[in-house]
């Protein structure tokens, strides 16, 4: 057993190290310790924070298979596989540019969504007036609608960034998974004439502004194509960013409740978060990781590395203004 009095080494020499920075990284084996996400800092108190953490285990508005109430801590296990230090391509600690806290999971009783809906708005109000910036863990994709709600208030109407293989823009008065969209459009949540939809792969009325890429739009243009519409029709604006891992071929991404087959692939993702330094993106979620239907967590490691990833491209976008 070995403590220094600078905190840089404590537990068993060789097991546990924090690196330098507002957190730093904190490196334990990843079936060791407690499953925040990617070893972050447990805490609701947003003083110094960059982005907060959390998770909304809710899946009773889903129209498939359930199970992404699973979803957030299949997400904080998997990515105990990717707290290690500096990410490749980076070549840096996220942690030690940016300060990201795991503020758990949102409460509510089993079964109520109207108090779903409410404290989930609650946490994500609590971090962003805090003026940090929120990564949400659904979750079925209603969720997303609490998130855009509370950065909303904040921002005013927001750029909608979203990957998904369903619009959800279906007129109803029903909130549901397949319905958020048109719900925060109705009540002007988001931009529709400066948001993009990629990789939709279902039939919806295109009767909206909502400039929308479908699958095979993005056969034929790519990643490098999909930001760049990005860019003309969000420019600067306060933009969210949502992925639903169903936007994702099954092959790569199984473990969801509404599979769709000829989906994106994960570069097609990776690449376009790892060039969206640029962007004004206010928060971020990953939603419809639904662990029974997982094979090898393969779906759960898949998200979680596409949060990283979006933290690394924020922390790029502060060394660049530093």
């Amino acid at each position: 057993m070995k403590i220094q009095s600078d905190d840089t080494t404590f537990g068993h020499e060789g097991v546990f190290q924090t690196a330098t920075g507002p957190d730093g990284t904190h490196v334990e084996m990843p079936y060791s310790g407690i499953r925040t996400f990617l070893r972050r800092r447990p805490t609701v108190d947003m003083q110094g924070v960059d982005i907060g953490v959390y998770g909304i285990p809710f899946d009773l508005t889903t129209s498939g298979r359930p199970g992404a109430r699973l979803g957030p801590s299949a997400l904080r296990e998997a990515s105990t596989q990717l707290a290690w230090g500096e990410v490749w391509p980076w070549d840096f600690d996220p942690f030690n540019i940016l300060s990201v806290v795991d503020c758990g999971d949102v409460p509510f009783r089993r079964g109520q969504v109207e108090q779903m809906r409410d404290s989930a708005i609650a946490m994500a109000r609590h971090i962003s007036t805090a003026g940090a910036g929120t990564l949400m863990l659904g979750g079925d994709h209603c969720t997303t609608y609490t998130a855009l709600k509370a950065h909303a208030e904040k921002h005013g109407p927001l750029a909608l960034v979203q990957f998904d293989a369903h619009r959800d823009t279906q007129k109803s008065d029903w909130f549901d998974h397949g319905t958020f969209v048109h719900h925060a459009m109705q009540i002007g949540l988001i931009d529709p004439e400066h948001s993009v939809q990629i990789g939709i792969r279902t039939f919806y009325d295109d009767d909206d502004p909502i400039t929308v890429l479908y699958r095979d739009w993005m056969h034929d243009h790519g990643w490098k194509g999909a930001l760049e519409k990005v860019r003309v029709v969000v420019g600067d604006r306060p933009a969210y960013l949502t992925i639903d891992v169903d936007s994702l071929d099954p092959a790569y991404a199984p473990g969801t409740g509404t599979p769709v087959v000829d989906g994106l692939t994960p570069n097609d993702i990776i690449q376009f978060l790892r060039n969206s330094v640029d962007m004004n993106f206010v928060g971020m979620d990953i939603v419809e990781v639904s662990p029974p239907y997982d094979h090898a967590d393969i779906t759960a490691l898949l998200g979680a590395s596409l949060a990283l990833e979006y933290i690394c491209a924020r922390a790029a976008q502060r060394k660049g203004a530093a």
